[in-house]
Order: C-alpha cells, then sequence, then structure tokens
C-alpha cells in the first residue's frame, strides 16, 4: 500500500478474469477520476488466478495511477475481501464485481451516507424500487426465494444480500471481520446479518444492474453453501455463540431484539424437551391415579419448567425483575394448553385406549397447545414480539433504516457535510 491513504478503497476481486480485466478498470479507474470528488484507489485481489489475470494486473498497477495489486493464493471471493479490508487505512472500503455490472452512477450514492455519518454499511440493491434489471427468470427466483429465507429465520430488513456493489466504513468493518468466517460468497450475507444484529446502520441504494452473460459461478454450490452458512448463523444465534455486543457498544447501538426465526426455533427446543418430559411424568402419574389427574400433574410441573426455561433461553431475561408476573401469565398460558389436552382426553373417553394411546393424543394435543403458548408468551408474557421490533434501530432512529439512498440527494448530501 502507498504512503498516503485514500478515502475510499475500492476492492475488484478476480479470479481468471484476464479477458476483462484490463477493460474493467481503466473503465472504472476513468469514472473515478472524472465523477467521485475523493482520494481513491483500485485494489485488484487475485485470489488464485492461473490464467494470466496476475500479469495483467502487474501491468495495471505498473502503468495506471491509484491501482494496486494484492494477490491471495487461496480461492474464495470472501478471503480476498477481508484481506485487504482488514489492511485498509481508508475512510470506506467498498466492492464490485470484475464485470462492472452495477452501473457505476451508483458509485457516489453508495458511498455518500457513509462518508457523511449516516451510515455504517451500504449496499446496491437489485429488489426495492428504482433499481432496474436485466437477468433471467432462474436467477432472479433464486435471488428473491433466498432473500425472503434471510428475512423469515435470520429476521434480515435489508432486500439484497447478494449484488456485487457494497461498501463499508473501515473501522466498521475492520470491527466485523473477527466475526466473518465464510471465505466464499456466503461472507457478504454473513457480514450484513452480523452489522443488523450489532445494531449498525445499512443504507440501500437501487441500482441499475444487468446479469452477466459469461459469469461462471456455479449456482448449485453455491445456494448450497450459502443454505449452509444460514444454518450455521441459526446456530450461532441460536445457543448465543454468536456475541455482537462488544461491537453494538464500540460504535454505540441500541439493543437489537432477537429475531422471531430464532425464537421460535428456541422455543422449540424447549418444547420438546418439555414435551418429553411431560409423557414421561404422565405415564408415572398414571400409575397410581386417573388420567385427567394425571395430565393435570404432568402439565402443571412441566409449565413452571418452561416457563423458567424460556424465561432465560429463549428470551433471555434474566433477574428477578418480572419473575412472580412472568411465572403467573405462565401459568394462565399452562391453563390454556390444560383445556386443550383435557378436551382431548374428554373425546377419546368414549373409546377403547390405553395408557399408550392416551399420550399419543396428548402428545398432539400438547403440539397444537405448543403452539399457542408461543403466542400468548411471544406477544403477552414476554412482549419479546413488540420489544424486537420496536429494540431494532430503524424503529428507535429514524435515519437508520434500510432505506433507499436517491442519487442526487446522497452525492449532494456527501459533499456538503465531507466535502
Amino acid at each position: 500500500m502507498n504512503e498516503t491513504s485514500p478515502v475510499i478503497d475500492i476492492v475488484v476481486p478476480v479470479l481468471n478474469e484476464a479477458h476483462v480485466l484490463e477493460r474493467s478498470v481503466r473503465r472504472l479507474r476513468n469514472y473515478l477520476d472524472a465523477e467521485v470528488p475523493y482520494a481513491s484507489r483500485v485494489v485488484i485481489a487475485d485470489n488464485g488466478s492461473t490464467d494470466g489475470t496476475a500479469e495483467v494486473a502487474e501491468r495495471l498497477a505498473a502503468t495506471v495511477h491509484d491501482v494496486e495489486l494484492v494477490r491471495i493464493p487461496e480461492r474464495g471471493r470472501g478471503r480476498a475481501l477481508a484481506t485487504v479490508w482488514s489492511q485498509s487505512r481508508a475512510t470506506v472500503v467498498a466492492y464490485m464485481d470484475v464485470d462492472l455490472s452495477t452501473d457505476l452512477g451508483a458509485l457516489m450514492p453508495l458511498v455518500a451516507p457513509l462518508l457523511s455519518g449516516h451510515s455504517d454499511v451500504a449496499i446496491g440493491t437489485r429488489l426495492r424500487r428504482g433499481a432496474r434489471v436485466v437477468r433471467g427468470v432462474k436467477r432472479e427466483v433464486l435471488s428473491r426465494g433466498y432473500n425472503v429465507i434471510l428475512r423469515t429465520v435470520l429476521g434480515a430488513r435489508f432486500s439484497d444480500a447478494q449484488c456485487g456493489f457494497k461498501a463499508v466504513r473501515t473501522d466498521v468493518a475492520q470491527a466485523l471481520l473477527p466475526y466473518v468466517e465464510d471465505t466464499g460468497w456466503f461472507f457478504d450475507t454473513e457480514l450484513l446479518v452480523l452489522a443488523e444484529r450489532a445494531g449498525l446502520r445499512i443504507a440501500e441504494v437501487p441500482v441499475d444492474w444487468v446479469d452477466d452473460s459469461d459469469s461462471r459461478v456455479a449456482i448449485g454450490s453455491t445456494v448450497r453453501d450459502d443454505l449452509l452458512g444460514v444454518g450455521r448463523m441459526v446456530r450461532g444465534l441460536t445457543t448465543g455463540a454468536l456475541d455482537l455486543e462488544p461491537v453494538r457498544r464500540r460504535f454505540a447501538r441500541p439493543p437489537v431484539g432477537t429475531p422471531v426465526g430464532i425464537r421460535m426455533i428456541r422455543f422449540g427446543i424447549v418444547g420438546v424437551i418439555s414435551t418429553i418430559a411431560y409423557a414421561v411424568l404422565f405415564l408415572l402419574a398414571r400409575e397410581i391415579t386417573t388420567a385427567q389427574v394425571a395430565n393435570l400433574v404432568a402439565l402443571v410441573t412441566t409449565a413452571i419448567g418452561n416457563t423458567a426455561l424460556n424465561r432465560r433461553f429463549t428470551y433471555e431475561v434474566v433477574g428477578a425483575v418480572g419473575l412472580a408476573r412472568h411465572h403467573l401469565q405462565g401459568l394462565v398460558a399452562f391453563a390454556c394448553g390444560w383445556a386443550l389436552t383435557a378436551s382431548a382426553l374428554a373425546l377419546t373417553a368414549g373409546l377403547a385406549h390405553t395408557p399408550l394411546m392416551e399420550v399419543c393424543v396428548l402428545t398432539l394435543a400438547n403440539v397444537c397447545a405448543t403452539v399457542l403458548r408461543f403466542v400468548l408468551l411471544d406477544r403477552w408474557v414476554f412482549g419479546t414480539g413488540r420489544r424486537a421490533e420496536a429494540t431494532h434501530p430503524s424503529d428507535l432512529h429514524p435515519d437508520t433504516a434500510p432505506t433507499p439512498v436517491r442519487p442526487g440527494s446522497a452525492v449532494l448530501t456527501n459533499e456538503r457535510s465531507v466535502a
């Protein structure tokens, strides 16, 4: 890296792109010189090319000003970005695909919210109003489906995880990178989810985007790796292994509620434990009393344990504050479940049955009661559904929402506040 630090470092990760690299880099450098009023540097990140890409990149670095080459022997776009971003001394780090599928006119709107202090992360989006996209139906369906999964399971509020056009304040990137495990295509998604879980501000810029007909991305393996990455993040958020509190505190961001998908998974784990305990307790009590009494004893016992487990594990509530109220309301939720299971027993009373059959019927009834119990706990007992929505940074601070940044206003804001 040069002694003088630029304001913006733009990384172009490449793997066997000798045929298009020179044209794209010269076009990008010319655009930066003509349209971007900040010192900028283009960093070609060659991660394992074998086709002469390195030779082209070396020639560009030697003949074109503010173009540099960083060679990473191992493959992986995420690895290339993490390597360059972690060493950058620029104010903002960005990246774009070498094919320049995204119109460069969106670059200033992308970096403006970061330089002005409005946002911490900025992404190009092909899925918001104002974007103009040319691509095949298959890629469109896969992209939209993937982002629906992210919203449903991880509670993501950004609209497009995979657009190859993103920027991050360098201090934010370097704070998040130690938490990012993926070194391939899932890197983008992981970084964005981590940023959101830390309460950081994400701005979105609708872009003009044309699909690269020469793209060599292996869709099948990429989809598989992305889904495995989502599963890994779900596991980390469910168990608490992904702790973004140090990042949140460093940038003084408000607490962020646990996504409903993670709450449901945690609640389900507690529910499985409670259902097994209920079945065992019912069978034991059934040896000495009637089915209705055994049902009541098993439900009361497991209800108390269930509320305690959900309080600590699912909703992360600790301490004595609200303890009595939570258990009292939990018992009300239990009463609803008991009424449901008691009704199921009454319906089977006239049939020939055994204790094992009763357990099967009651287990099924308990599944229905569990759904009801989740709704009551989530919306009434702990009120986390409402609190999670209220504590999302985009609700506490209107300027933190992942909203589209209009090109004209973004550039003007940036020039007034930063230049």
